[in-house]
């Protein structure tokens, strides 16, 4: 359940709240709006009196949470939440471009591309270096080197970078390197894995399973919220269905679906839900006007000899029209290059 209390209430009362909670065996989630103090009740409160919290003088108003995720609700949130990182803000009604290569290759091909992306006003690059591929004998990205190869791209261009977490044994170099920590679709419900990137105190970058629902991309989510860290941006990369001339399906129904659920800020990644170049300008067109926060797309100097992902990833021809065609649509929205 959510607690908010009367205007003017300060820690006394806060301090109320966690006793009682305290005293039922739950616990509390405290957000200090501009206006209002929320308190989310965490635990299982299927049984508990909602005239108890109702009883303090300090309380306005108690909603009972129906859904089985709570921190990342409308109901606790009203108010559509931001992802900042560094100086870059995620959300707040901007559309966000995060763009590189699937994998960092080399050091010449991440400086062409660092360079390329900056210069069209792109403040986040995506690259690889710990690869999850689907065969053993697929290149399986430069690991470390990798990661130190793209953050200086990165800092050579100011840029913030985004790799992704493979395993637990990955997670210090990459929470040591990269300012986005990545939750790729095949640990989408590592919740042990997701548990320990949230501990890291990052911004987390969280990728829908290929088989998960909605609402279990939001049981996710709840994981890295319930851990203390509320910089969560959700990402749309396609689902697995019957549909075998794309890579995946783009759910695009789920963007607006999850905005009137969640306050959190949600991007899409065109690349791998096609897995086609042809179509991620058309989708990333769909993407910004169904009203989602951004896009990660794949971008490569020389696609057609890219160690991972060729076919789906753009050249930089393809993405200079991606972006002509975005900011043509935007009109009442803010176009952020990042």
């Amino acid at each position: 359940m959510v607690v908010i209390l009367r205007n003017g209430s300060g820690e006394e009362e806060i301090k109320k709240v966690e006793v009682l909670s305290s005293s039922l065996g739950l616990n509390c989630h405290i957000s200090k709006g501009a206006e209002k103090i929320v308190i989310g009740i965490i635990g299982d409160d299927r049984y508990t009196s909602v005239e108890r919290f109702e009883a303090l003088e300090c309380v306005e108003q108690v909603v009972r949470v129906l859904k089985p995720f709570k921190l990342v609700s409308r109901e606790f949130h009203g108010e559509d939440l931001n992802v900042e990182v560094g100086d870059v803000s995620i959300g707040n009604g901007k559309f966000v471009v995060m763009a590189g290569p699937c994998a960092v290759e080399d050091r010449s091909m991440i400086e062409e591309s660092a360079a390329f992306l900056s210069e069209m006003g792109v403040r986040i690059i995506r690259g690889g270096a710990f690869k999850p591929r689907t065969s053993p004998y697929s290149f399986q990205g430069l690991g470390r080197k990798g990661l130190e190869l793209l953050r200086e791209a990165a800092d050579r261009y100011g840029m913030k970078t985004v790799t992704e977490v493979i395993g637990e044994t990955t997670l210090e170099a990459v929470s040591s390197l990269s300012d986005i920590l990545q939750i790729g679709a095949r640990n989408a419900q590592n919740f042990q894995l997701i548990q320990r990137v949230a501990s890291c105190g990052k911004p987390v970058l969280l990728k829908r399973g290929f088989m998960n629902t909605v609402e279990e991309l939001l049981l996710s989510a709840e994981y890295i919220a319930y851990g203390g860290n509320m910089s969560i941006i959700l990402c749309e990369r396609g689902i697995r269905t019957f549909e075998t001339s794309t890579r995946n399906t783009l759910d695009i129904s789920a963007i607006p679906l999850i905005k009137m659920q969640s306050p959190l800020p949600i991007i899409a990644d065109p690349s791998h839900a096609s897995g086609r170049r042809d179509l991620i300008i058309p989708l990333s067109r769909a993407i910004l006007a169904v009203g989602a926060d951004g896009i990660e797309v794949e971008v490569h100097p020389r696609p057609e000899s890219a160690l991972s992902d060729s076919k789906q990833s753009l050249n930089f021809r393809e993405f200079e029209k991606l972006m002509r065609e975005l900011k043509s649509l935007v009109s009442a929205r803010e176009l952020v290059l990042t």
